[in-house]
């Protein structure tokens, strides 16, 4: 049995939108909150939100937010009595999270342990498969075969796509190992990367977790994040649209991802990944020992909040015994300042508006259906070069998922984005297009419908109609300035009213 404890203090690890995030629910449960921001970030919403913030000095992460041993010293000076990681940065990092404890801080996440187990794909994989978890082969790139093609590269001590090579020829083989393990090394500081079979056109299914130190595993609920650029995910949504159709799934991934939590002894809120080759089959993919990007999904469908229960689970408060169930459908899409026009270039400098229309929460659920947005910027806010771009994190939960898909598309493309280039168009393209409608989705989706044109700029059409207006007008414009009689008079004069006050009184009574 754990001890309770009681937490009066919170230092969030990290910057931008998921700072605002668990700052929103440490002041919800009455909670001080202390940030960290680098020079870049001095004026920075996460700053101006906290009760206290601490100065890291610099701007690279690697100066900043990757310094376990400032950030402690951050937490210490500011009188915090635990550290919540985020995503990203050190989030999962074993020895961060070992520091913090030493430091006789409270971790609000699993176990130095548990992360570690989940470090290293190649060792994470063996995990799983003696726990009974389906795993893909891994492949020893020095035996490979024509036979054993398509293969993918994966750096064993990272994601987001970097150090990922697809190999369809042996004879491309060597020079992708090479740069896969240069990326791997320059990334993660690890250049060990392995090989498994290449799913083409799987679909990216994954279960959220939530385990508390007493023993219960929650399974909350799936998400699918197949639609993907360049390995990084540009749409997640809950429930999974194969899993509704796929009779059974749903407990079978549940229960595989009990067992993967269960192997490492978790505690805390997690996620399983997992890779489906386009039927009900699915293999172990990774384990992210942190929470998502796209929690708020989970959220919104289940109603919980699962920050609130991160650091409920550190307190040492238990689980109920079931999970909420959940209900309507969630859509998540990441709007990024990026170029589609320059081959997707990340773009910084001034966001000078940033409004979505229909919001009606932030960092938060919804109280009934409706638009949630996650941003980590205000008007006015920059967007560094030293950093992710992703602008805001827009939501849509809805009763179905047309309804879902619609109503985000819309506030999309009515949404005013100022300032900076975004994927904004593709985003409301792909909410729009037919085979996603359809759930027809899978890793593939992007390549299939042609990047390009689902990047095109969605104003192509409204341009065409706003010429031909303009060009009406100023036809008539210049017919009105040649006239040879009443030139001076408005467009649209008439010296006659249309209709007389008894032409209105008649017309009121007719009708």
């Amino acid at each position: 049995m754990t001890d309770h404890k009681t937490l009066t203090s919170v230092l969030v690890a990290n910057r931008g939108e998921i700072a605002r995030r668990v700052f929103r629910t440490a002041h919800d449960l009455g909670l001080a909150t202390v940030a960290v921001h680098s020079d870049a970030d001095t004026d920075a919403p996460h700053v101006a939100e906290a009760d206290a913030a601490v100065r890291l000095p610099g701007t690279a992460p690697a100066d900043t937010y990757l310094r376990a041993d400032l950030i402690v010293a951050a937490a210490r000076r500011a009188g915090a009595d635990a550290v919540h990681p985020g995503y990203g940065f050190l989030s999962e990092n074993a020895a961060f999270a070992q520091a913090v404890t030493d430091a006789g801080l409270t971790w609000i996440g699993p176990s130095p342990r548990a992360i570690a187990a989940m470090g290293s794909k190649t060792e994470a994989k063996r995990l799983m498969a003696a726990a009974g978890v389906p795993v893909l082969t891994e492949t020893d790139p020095a035996a490979l075969t024509e036979a054993d093609l398509p293969v993918i590269i994966k750096a064993s001590a990272g994601g987001g796509g970097r150090g990922m090579r697809i190999v369809r020829s042996l004879a491309d083989l060597p020079g992708e190992l090479e740069a896969a393990r240069a990326e791997a090394a320059s990334a993660f500081g690890d250049p060990t990367v392995f090989c498994e079979p290449y799913l083409a056109t799987g679909r990216h299914i994954e279960v959220q977790i939530l385990a508390d130190a007493h023993g219960t595993v929650w399974a909350v609920g799936e998400r699918e994040c197949s639609i993907q650029r360049r390995h990084q995910k540009v749409v997640e949504e809950a429930p999974s649209p194969l899993v509704e159709w796929a009779p059974g799934m749903r407990e079978r991934l549940f229960e595989a991802a009990r067992k993967a939590a269960g192997a490492i002894d978790y505690v805390g809120a997690g996620t399983v990944e997992f890779l489906t080759d386009g039927s009900d089959r699915f293999f172990f993919l990774e384990m992210n020992t942190r929470l998502q990007v796209e929690h708020p999904v989970t959220e919104c469908t289940t109603g919980l909040d699962l920050v609130r229960w991160q650091l409920r689970i550190a307190e040492g408060t238990p689980l109920p015994p079931a999970p909420p169930v959940p209900h309507g459908h969630a859509i998540e899409v990441r709007l990024y300042a990026e170029d589609p026009a320059a081959d997707w270039q990340p773009q910084s400098g001034t966001v000078h508006r940033l409004h979505v229309p229909g919001v009606i929460a932030e960092f938060t659920n919804p109280p009934t259906h409706g638009l949630r947005l996650d941003s980590g910027l205000t008007d006015g806010s920059a967007v560094s070069v030293h950093y992710d771009p992703m602008l805001a994190k827009v939501i849509s939960w809805a009763p179905t998922r047309t309804e879902a898909a619609r109503a985000l598309a819309s506030a999309l493309a009515r949404a005013e984005v100022h300032g900076l280039t975004t994927n904004r168009d593709l985003l409301v393209r792909v909410l729009r297009h037919p085979a996603f409608l359809a759930g027809d989705t899978d890793t593939a989706f992007l390549n299939r419908h042609d990047l390009a044109t689902l990047a095109a700029p969605l104003a192509g059409e409204e341009t065409r109609r706003l010429s031909a207006l303009a060009a009406a007008l100023a036809d008539a414009a210049h017919r009105r300035a040649t006239a040879r009689a009443l030139a001076t008079l408005p467009s649209g004069w008439r010296n006659v009213p249309s209709l007389s006050p008894l032409h209105i009184r008649r017309w009121r009574r007719s009708g």
